[in-house]
């Protein structure tokens, strides 16, 4: 039987982002492999490998992960593997160099390199040397934003380089109505009026996502206007200092901290436009979600970002002051009507299972 191997460094990547196409290879007869470094049961995963994938480049573990995958790798004897996220795929394709002598064919999805316009010096210094070397080790490389597309093709020595518009989202999750009745008792169960103006923020509250940003705009919106509110969506390290944060601004009726929850498209149905104020994207998903629901968006301008969002909703990053200008402004001006983007169809599950598809069979050739 023919054999697939999927790797990320956490079983998180695949369960939210890969889960369509690891279905896609169990119907064409494929037995298909995951290995990541946790513990969770995976739909469509026929063997599950755990491997001691470490997210830091310098823990010693990574040195033993490359080691069992290799063994691995050479008694399953993949006719493909697909790597992601950055350890994991380092790891991945040091370990299958011998492999693909034989005729295994490595693919490696950027899920957002480390190194872009505006990077830490230390991210180009660190990062880029291993991407750059391990390129001539990748059958195929995709990127899934236009900044990382455009180095890759100037840098990289891989052969067969792809953009890819993101993992693709399923629009039928956002196509369902709410109505005013069914609004206005959603958000009282958030502690929110019916005519409050709300913006949403989706993510993993860390620093590269930034919501203290937002956080700290608040404190001086919230001066002006009383029924802005935030919804902060999501968990993460910084969950106790934004908690002491918006404490300490006198903020607890205004900004909410929501947890991880299964309701986004919901919560982004009840609300009046999605803010990002990260300091890097891949391309995101929070973004292309809040498009789909037809929402106004406000974002910092990273990379990543500035392949949705239109240069007048941009803010720079860090800058806090403007960023209270562009939501105060949004408000002002705001129209109860869907926003209409251009080429979202681009970014639809649809779109790109098609071109992942084009990829995988180009690879089997």
């Amino acid at each position: 039987m023919k054999k697939v191997l999927f790797t990320a460094t956490v079983d998180s990547h695949i369960i939210h982002f890969h889960l369509p196409y690891l279905k896609f290879f169990k119907e064409n007869g494929y037995e298909v492999h995951v290995a990541t470094n946790g513990d969770e049961s995976i739909p469509y995963c026929d063997v599950k490998h755990k491997i001691s994938f470490e997210r830091s480049p310098f823990k010693f573990n990574n040195i033993k992960a490359i080691k069992n995958m290799k063994k691995i790798i050479e008694q399953e004897k993949f006719e493909l593997i697909h790597c992601h996220t950055p350890m994991g795929s380092v790891v991945t394709r040091l370990a299958a160099k011998k492999a693909r002598k034989n005729g295994t064919k490595v693919i490696y999805t950027a899920h957002g390199f480390h190194f872009f316009k505006g990077a830490p010096i230390k991210n180009w210094l660190i990062y880029y040397p291993v991407e750059k070397y391990l390129s001539k080790y990748t059958d195929c490389l995709i990127t899934i934003n236009k900044e990382d597309y455009e180095l890759a093709k100037r840098k990289f020595k891989t052969k067969d380089i792809e953009y890819v518009p993101g993992v693709g989202v399923d629009k039928n999750k956002f196509d369902f109505e709410i109505t005013q009745e069914e609004k206005k008792e959603y958000r009282k169960s958030l502690h929110i009026n019916e005519d409050d103006f709300v913006f949403v923020q989706v993510g993993e509250l860390n620093n590269n996502k930034n919501q203290i940003m937002t956080i700290e705009a608040m404190k001086e919106i919230v001066k002006e206007n009383n029924k802005i509110k935030l919804l902060l969506v999501g968990i993460g390290d910084l969950k106790d200092y934004y908690e002491n944060k918006i404490k300490e601004y006198n903020l607890e009726k205004n900004v909410f901290l929501l947890g991880y929850r299964e309701d986004v498209p919901k919560l982004l149905k009840i609300s009046n436009a999605l803010i990002s104020t990260s300091k890097r994207e891949g391309l995101p998903v929070n973004i292309l979600e809040a498009m789909f629901t037809g929402l106004p968006i406000i974002a910092t301008n990273c990379r990543g970002n500035r392949d949705l969002v239109p240069d007048n909703s941009l803010v720079e990053i860090d800058n806090v002051e403007m960023i209270k200008e562009k939501i105060l402004n949004k408000v002002s001006n705001y129209k109860d009507n869907e926003i209409e983007y251009k080429d979202i169809s681009l970014y639809s599950w649809e779109s790109v299972e098609k071109l992942m598809s084009n990829i995988y069979k180009k690879m089997k050739e």
